[in-house]
């Protein structure tokens, strides 16, 4: 076994390599060490012969202290965020830099992988748990998501002042309809059984079976990866896709082409989710609002390494454009996580003063082609 500060690594005999996410205390927020043991682990396994498929899994809180399961990743670690911004800290960019290639290593990794999302799984916790399914990745095995009733997903990120990153504008662009607009722009938490019909998840298990999958995939010598991703898979719950509500509402509304009028149709609307869904956009950070939706659309036809490379120009510029305190982002977290005041300044305040003029420069890229941190994707 491998063991670090970060993560819990080790290769069974029987040909798994298991990854234990293993900063419970924050609900396994991503460190920067946390991105660089996971990435040499994971490049390490993906070369060795020995290694034929690889498990994930998040260490969680429990009565007796902390235990394996009940909590994936809440994301990245928001607070270094704001210290570094504030501070000029370069390994604010390092971070970004080294999540995505992580995210783009998991995506398209070779091997057949599991990632048990029991718990709270977002932001950058998507990113760890997001990538080609078993059938969309033929012989390579893909990606099998498990999800459980505990399950609670979401892409946050416009209640702090960022946008949907670690490729969230390429798996929710293709999401069904406009879950992704939906979902990029409110942060809508999502049980186990709605991230299945959201494509998010590919079924779900009972969370008091974790243990026991888990140790069966640990002592069994496998055959390959793929028979141990449909040993998995065999277990899942029938029935597991819930319904999402208010499906045809969502597709209708957040089809439309700006968020003004997505705002402007949910207010004119009867029922308390529309009035509910507009009240919650009314707290986000409008130009974010209008950031995540362009991403979104524009990640929807766009290879993921094209999306990564976009996401990574969009998070400088959220740190860069407005620098230091002005920044949009280090509002919405001192707001959020450091003051905890709940009330934060956006600039501009109100959804209708956003203009075409704020939004582009963040979708001009910072460097030129050859010298992009993700050029090497």
């Amino acid at each position: 076994m491998t063991t670090t500060d970060a993560i819990l690594a080790e290769r069974t005999p029987g040909g798994l390599g298991l990854i234990t996410l293993n900063r419970p205390q924050a609900l396994n927020a991503l460190s920067l060490e946390m991105v660089r043991a996971l990435t040499h682990t994971l490049r390490a396994w993906r070369h060795d012969a020995a290694v034929k498929a690889v498990a994930l899994r998040g260490m969680g809180k429990a009565p007796e202290g902390f235990a394996p399961f009940g909590a994936f990743c809440a994301g990245g670690d928001i607070r270094f965020f704001h210290q570094a911004a504030l501070a000029g800290d370069a390994a604010l960019g390092d971070f970004f830099t080294e999540e995505y290639t992580l995210n783009h290593l998991i995506q398209t990794y070779g091997k057949p992988l599991i990632a048990f999302i029991d718990g709270i799984v977002m932001g950058g916790g998507m990113g760890l748990c997001q990538g080609p399914s078993a059938r969309e990745a033929g012989g390579a095995g893909g990606l099998l998501r498990v999800a459980t009733e505990r399950t609670r997903m979401a892409m946050p990120e416009t209640r702090i002042g960022l946008f949907p990153d670690v490729g969230g504008g390429y798996f929710l662009g293709r999401a069904p309809g406009r879950l992704g607009e939906y979902l990029a722009l409110t942060g809508h938490v999502l049980t186990g059984a709605e991230a299945v019909a959201a494509t998010l998840a590919d079924g779900r298990v009972p969370s008091a079976q974790l243990p026991g999958l888990w140790a069966h995939l640990a002592g069994t010598a496998w055959d390959g990866g793929l028979a141990a991703q449909h040993w998995v898979a065999a277990r899942f719950e029938a029935g597991g896709a819930g319904e999402i509500a208010h499906r045809d509402e969502i597709d209708r509304v957040f089809g439309l082409p700006t968020v003004g009028a997505i705002v402007a149709a949910l207010e004119q609307a009867d029922g308390a989710w529309a009035q509910g869904t507009a009240q919650a956009l009314r707290t986000r950070s409008p130009l974010m609002l209008h950031v995540a939706l362009e991403q979104v659309r524009r990640a929807r036809g766009m290879a993921l390494a094209d999306e990564l490379r976009m996401e990574r120009g969009l998070v400088h510029q959220c740190f860069h454009l407005r620098p230091g305190p002005l920044s949009e982002t280090v509002e919405g977290i001192r707001a959020l996580a450091v003051d905890k005041d709940h009330a934060p300044r956006w600039q501009p305040a109100r959804i209708k003063d956003v203009t075409p003029g704020m939004v582009a420069p963040f979708f001009d890229s910072p460097w030129p082609a050859h010298r992009h941190p993700l050029a090497a994707l």
